[in-house]
Order: C-alpha cells, then structure tokens, then sequence
C-alpha cells in the first residue's frame, strides 16, 4: 500500500490527539497547572498546562510553515508557552490561561492540520526546512520537521504529562 507523506505525518498526529486527551482524564483545572507534591516535596516537572499551552503554538506553526490558512494560538500564549518560557507552579491560577483555553488551543490546532496534511502532494514537504540553525540540521526537510511536529516533539511532551499524572496518583491514561 501506498501513502503519501501528509498521511503517514497525519497517521502519527492522529495518534497522538487521542493519547492526549486520554491524558486529560480525571485532571481538575484546579491541578491543571500545578506542579506535584510527592511525600510533601514539590516536584519542579511540567504539567498539563504548560505541555499543552506549548503544543498548542504547534499546530498553527505547522499549517503556516506549509503555506496554509488556519487558526493562530490565542493572543498571549507565546509569552508563556514558548520554548524559552519556564513553566511554573500556578498556585494562585493567574500565570495560565483556564485548562478550558489551553486545551481548545491545543486540539483546534491540530485538527484544522490534519486534513491540510492529508491533501498535501508529496512535493509540498520537500522544501528546505526555513528555521535555519540546528533545526535545519536534524530536520533538512518541511516533511522531516512537520514530522517531528506532528509525532517525537508531541510525544516527548505529552510522557511528562503521564509522569506528572503519576505523580498527581491519576494513575495511567
């Protein structure tokens, strides 16, 4: 069987979207952006709503990257979301925006990319990666970085959240 490159990044994608809102089960707004206490030491490890208000900015990015219209992420959520934010323990619940925003973000993103990469032809992730840098150098292609996009990059996040889950004593997803 053939597949072309948008549906085996999509296939990966898919994949991950259901994993995530597994990993939302039992989780209460209240703990969505606290950090775990374990035998009463807090354990400095992202949560929920710095994993997925960071995601978030991703789907956008990706349909951008491949010339495509689609949602942009909620004014003010680089600011705390970005690869250079810190996440933090949000006692109060004033540093993130409510679990209901950040999650909206995260999926509304993904989904209106889904079915752009699954209508792409193959020559549309052939264009040189335009992030320059290291970036450039481990994913040369708009396909090889849209690939780590859409699988590895949400992967690598969304297992903090399972750590955390644990942590929290929720258990798997």
């Amino acid at each position: 069987m053939s597949r072309s490159l948008g549906n085996v990044i999509a296939d990966s994608l898919e994949l991950c979207l259901g994993y995530a809102e597994r990993l939302l089960k039992d989780v209460t707004p209240e703990q969505f952006g606290r950090f775990a206490v374990v035998k009463g030491h807090v354990i400095e490890s992202n949560h929920p709503a710095f994993v997925y208000g960071h995601l978030c900015l991703y789907g956008p990015r990706i349909l951008s990257q491949l010339g495509q219209p689609g949602p942009v992420a909620p004014e003010g959520f680089d600011a705390v979301f970005s690869k250079d934010a810190k996440c933090v323990d949000d006692v109060a619940g004033t540093v993130y925006p409510p679990m209901a925003a950040v999650t909206q973000a995260f999926f509304d993103g993904y989904k209106a990319a889904l079915p752009v990469l699954r209508s792409l032809p193959d020559d549309a992730f052939q264009p040189v990666n335009p992030l320059g840098g290291r970036m450039t150098d481990l994913f040369p292609t708009l396909g090889s970085l849209q690939s780590f996009y859409c699988g590895g990059h949400i992967m690598m996040h969304l297992g903090q959240v399972s750590a955390w889950r644990r942590m929290m004593d929720l258990g798997a997803a």
